[in-house]
């Protein structure tokens, strides 16, 4: 999808056939909060659970504009960004009892994290007024979990969708944007299942971001 994208952009800037005087590029920094809530299901338990993370993330892009109205772009975040603020640690005691009735107990450190990875933003301007516009974009980004688990099960990556709005004003070269972004829900299951239960884990999560963001357009 990746790809995708930017074969999009290449095209539609083949397509106008203007002047490459029209095209700019520039850098962007966004105090961006991240939130995320979901439910694990294990056996027949279900736990609900929350996760977020306040981060300056930086950004890339270039753009073209078809007219003094509409523009359209690609943004690209070059770094990582957890998504919790701090690793998830739960310390789990497991009971069994032996073939000669004697019960044993065994301790597992459960620590979870994710991050967000190759972000990559399509998305459009429309000019409001002379300093006011709308934009609107697809997002994809890889949700990387990067957990540590006393059962050594894994939850694997993700590639995730999603679609932002927001709202900006420009002067001369400076860009301010608030902008909220909702990725597409994710359901990802355990390489392994407890001890006892017959049906691997399954996480189920939603995500989405609310940015306040400064960019300089060259």
């Amino acid at each position: 999808m990746n790809k995708l994208y930017a074969i999009v952009f290449m095209a539609m800037l083949a397509l106008t056939g203007k002047a490459f005087a029209e095209m700019s590029y520039g850098v962007s920094a966004a105090l961006t909060k991240i939130d995320a809530s979901g439910t694990e299901t294990e056996g027949g338990e279900k736990t609900d659970g929350s996760a977020d993370n306040t981060v300056i993330i930086p950004s890339v892009f270039v753009e073209y504009a078809f007219s003094d109205t509409i523009s359209v772009g690609l943004d690209y975040i070059p770094m990582t960004a957890d998504v919790s603020d701090k690793t998830k640690k739960r310390q789990d005691t497991e009971t069994s009892v032996t073939g000669t009735v004697t019960t044993t107990s065994t301790a597992r450190s459960q620590n979870a994290q994710a991050e967000l990875e190759n972000h990559l933003t399509l998305y459009a301007h429309y000019n409001m007024t002379d300093t006011m516009y709308l934009k609107v974009g697809a997002v994809q980004v890889d949700l990387n979990t990067t957990e540590s688990l006393g059962t050594g099960s894994k939850y694997g990556n993700e590639t995730l969708n999603g679609g932002l709005i927001g709202i900006g004003a420009q002067s001369g070269n400076s860009r301010f944007e608030v902008v909220y972004t909702d990725y597409e829900d994710v359901s990802l299951k355990s390489s392994v299942a407890r001890t006892g239960v017959t049906t691997n884990n399954k996480i189920d999560a939603d995500l989405d971001t609310i940015a306040f963001k400064y960019s300089y357009a060259f």
